[in-house]
């Protein structure tokens, strides 16, 4: 965990609490956690924790910088950790497994938007659904009678 965590805490007028450092500590292990996911991290530790705690600290680290989040799926955001370089998830709607990709791969597009729309991207709230290479190598008995008609 970065050592600025504390300093960029007080900086912004927030004391630093075992809460603070708990969720941060659970954000950075699971790399992307929803807040449910952190909470139980959290709980291994300190098991009087509730979810309204871990929003509310989650919204702490998110103000101050140390965190962030993008909207994965269908349910709560995903929150991770700031010190990782800005990418764009990529999700598979059949095995749910996320990966992370570098956000310079959505350059040529997000310069297009720009140029063609006037739309500026943010980038790092991007996350593109589809089939990862493991499940796209399963056969889809659906697809395959679609495809032979």
């Amino acid at each position: 965990m970065a050592d600025d965590w504390e300093q960029r805490l007080r900086e912004n007028g927030f004391r630093i609490t075992p809460q603070r450092q708990l969720v941060l500590e659970a954000v950075e292990g699971l790399r992307h956690g929803t807040p449910e996911e952190i909470l139980l991290q959290v709980q291994q530790t300190a098991a009087g924790v509730n979810l309204s705690t871990i929003y509310r600290t989650l919204e702490v680290l998110e103000s101050v910088g140390l965190v962030t989040h993008a909207h994965i799926g269908h349910g709560a955001p995903t929150y991770h950790s700031v010190d990782e370089q800005v990418h764009i998830h990529l999700v598979c709607d059949r095995c749910g497994h996320v990966d992370s990709v570098p956000a310079a791969v959505a350059d040529a597009f997000a310069s297009d938007l720009n140029e063609t729309y006037g739309f500026s991207t943010d980038i790092a709230h991007v996350s593109i659904h589809g089939r990862c290479s493991n499940c796209e190598q399963i056969i889809d008995p659906i697809r395959e009678v679609q495809e032979d008609e």
